[in-house]
């Protein structure tokens, strides 16, 4: 074999390895959607008669949903909408607000958009687990109506279990996530098949006449069966999401190769058995399979909800990593759960919130109809706003025409505006769930970007210009003592709070002085080769420019390795770290303040955020912290 043919080889089965664990990680969500998804559209309280007529029309549209939002929205244009081979609505927003940087107020408002999405997506990441979860269990109801009493404790069993998992990492059972799901989705096509081939007629449905006379024939109900059918398609946003992780073909391959036509079967066969069988309307997916094979597929269920629900789960650590890297969210701790693997990360803040959530909308709703509800809203305001942020990334950055821009996404943000209304129109029946989150997360998210932009004009309005303060040392030098001090600087080029504190308590100066600026790109990852930037200053002076990307791990020790190639190298046994901490007052009365309460939201949030030692993983017991007091 030459070397050509090796490389195919290899590259053969880097691919193979790669759709297979991208079945596992990336349609968990989407793939569990079966259990739930016609059941709501089919459920009697839209008041639309079930006869064949509805049947081939509602599962048309649930066909045509998951053909034009995944396979022609996601998968066609919007993984297209890379940046440097990462998505997900973070990746998406810093390459849209890149693009618009010459309009200043454009960029703004796409960055509160995009937080708003990005706040939504923790509705998602929060109603995932406890609909996929519950629609799973709810199949014992199937085989014992006795066993309904016992379906929310158990679910709250797996999911108290799934949570507590958390801390030992995704590493090992993420190997077996793939194969799992592989056997979950050739099960989803082989009840398919069986069930369609007992009525085939259900195969009109492929005719997208049907699913347009089905949205359109029953007047208001019509429309608001549309925020049941978009169930078909939750997770949708997954696929971009993980982009970076196992990259674009893996996850075509994987759609077009298994998923979709499985997902296709299933809801087809679901459809053949509710024409044959009205009755199976209460749970269509596990009438589906006969009596004997009823107990394994709950089993089966509940092992591919769990791996639905870690998806999200994760998911939600990588956006909140993210989210405090691009300065929406105040530090928090982060712990690596794996030495190969960097998007392999645990918080456990995060972790023990998510889990109250989704105990409270498990014990609250109690069924996985009742969150039904909840769940649409979520779902379409984050594809709204991804579609709308990819306007501006296609137009902008990539500079097509006018014209073509608006073909390629208005139709979508048509089809998003109206799977958004009609799932808002829920929003008393448990929409309000999802919502009143995101309008936490959100208020929290733009407080602490407020907050944060407020303290640093307060802190530059005081400040002395770096050059200008050592030319006055120049003119009057200190006692300068052996060692390096490390003095960590704004981006403004102002003297760091803690050299002026030190100067005026112990009245010297090292003999070599460093000043660190951190900065954060607007691309997911920096390579080691552009990660810092050495400039002397001159009598020992010298700034680092540390770059890294929004899911990189800001980590300063590393850096200061990486100065031994520009010729600076460092003993850390002979370095101290000063570090300004920030002692936040808030008071009424200022200009450019926010209202008191938040504030005061503000100041208790920088109050708790982690360490900043952990976080630029500083050595602890070289580090001096002097204290600021700061009015906001």
């Amino acid at each position: 074999m030459d070397a050509a043919e090796t490389k195919q080889s290899h590259d053969s089965q880097s691919s193979a390895a790669l759709t297979l664990a991208a079945l596992g990680i990336v349609y968990g969500d989407i793939g569990t959607s079966v259990l739930y998804a016609a059941k709501e559209v089919f459920n009697p309280s839209h008041g639309i008669p079930l006869d064949h007529g509805t049947i081939i029309g509602g599962i048309s549209a649930i066909f045509w949903s998951l053909m034009i939002v995944v396979s022609l929205k996601y998968v066609t244009l919007i993984m297209r909408a890379d940046n440097k081979g990462e998505g997900g609505i973070m990746a998406l927003l810093a390459l849209a607000s890149s693009a618009v940087q010459r309009y200043p107020r454009w960029r703004s408002g796409l960055m509160l958009l995009g937080a708003f999405g990005a706040a939504l997506f923790y509705g998602d990441a929060v109603l995932t687990p406890a609909i996929s979860v519950l629609s799973a269990v709810e199949g014992l109801e199937v085989g014992m109506t006795a066993l309904k009493p016992f379906v929310v404790p158990i679910s709250v069993g797996v999911l108290v279990a799934l949570f507590a998992f958390q801390r030992h990492g995704t590493a090992v059972v993420g190997r077996l996530f793939g194969p799992v799901m592989v056997m979950w989705f050739a099960c989803l096509a082989a009840v398919g098949v069986y069930s369609i081939i007992g009525n085939p007629l259900i195969l009109a449905a492929l005719n997208p006449l049907h699913a347009i006379t089905f949205v359109t024939a029953h007047g208001w109900a019509s429309f608001l069966v549309l925020g049941a059918v978009v169930l078909g398609v939750t997770g949708a946003e997954a696929l971009y999401a993980d982009m970076g992780h196992f990259g674009k073909r893996p996850i075509r391959i994987a759609w077009f190769g298994l998923v979709f036509p499985a997902l296709a079967l299933n809801y087809l066969g679901q459809g053949a058995l509710l024409m044959s069988n009205p009755e199976a309307v209460g749970n269509p997916f596990f009438m589906m399979f006969p009596g004997w094979a009823l107990y394994p597929m709950v089993g089966l269920a509940t092992a591919a909800t769990v791996i639905a629900s870690q998806a999200t789960i994760s998911g939600a650590y990588s956006l909140t990593k993210q989210a405090i890297q691009l300065g929406f969210l105040p530090r928090m701790n982060i712990i690596q759960t794996s030495d190969k693997e960097i998007g392999q990360i645990y918080m456990p803040g995060v972790n023990w919130i998510l889990l109250a959530a989704v105990l409270a909308a498990v014990i609250g709703f109690g069924s996985s109809s009742a969150l039904a509800s909840a769940y649409g809203l979520s779902v379409t305001g984050t594809m709204l706003i991804d579609t709308f942020l990819t306007f501006f990334v296609i137009r902008f950055a990539w500079k097509y025409n006018l014209a073509l821009c608006l073909l390629a996404t208005v139709f979508f943000i048509i089809v998003d505006v109206a799977f958004f209304s009609a799932s808002i129109l829920k929003f008393s029946e448990g929409g309000w769930f999802p919502l009143l989150m995101a309008t936490i997360v959100y208020t929290v998210m733009i407080t602490w970007r407020r907050g944060r932009q407020i303290l640093m004009r307060r802190m530059q309005s005081s400040a002395i210009p770096l050059d200008t303060f050592r030319n006055s040392l120049l003119d009057h030098p200190p006692t300068r003592v052996p060692g390096t001090a490390i003095f960590m600087a704004p981006e403004s080029g102002a003297v760091p709070h803690a050299l002026l504190h030190n100067l005026s308590h112990n009245k010297v100066l090292h003999e070599r002085v460093i000043f660190v600026t951190v900065i954060i790109s607007d691309i997911p990852y920096v390579q080691a080769g552009d990660r810092v930037k050495v400039e002397p200053m001159g009598n020992e002076w010298y700034t680092i420019r540390m770059n890294f990307g929004f899911k990189d791990r800001p980590d300063v020790s590393e850096g200061l390795r990486l100065c031994a190639a520009h010729g600076l190298e460092f003993n850390l046994l002979e370095t101290s770290f000063f570090l300004n901490r920030e002692t936040l007052v808030p008071v009424t009365g200022n200009e450019d303040g926010m209202a008191l309460w938040r504030e005061r939201m503000f100041a208790t949030m920088a109050r708790n955020a982690s360490s900043i030692t952990d976080y630029f993983n500083i050595p602890t017991n070289r580090v001096i912290e002097l204290g600021t007091r700061i009015e906001i």
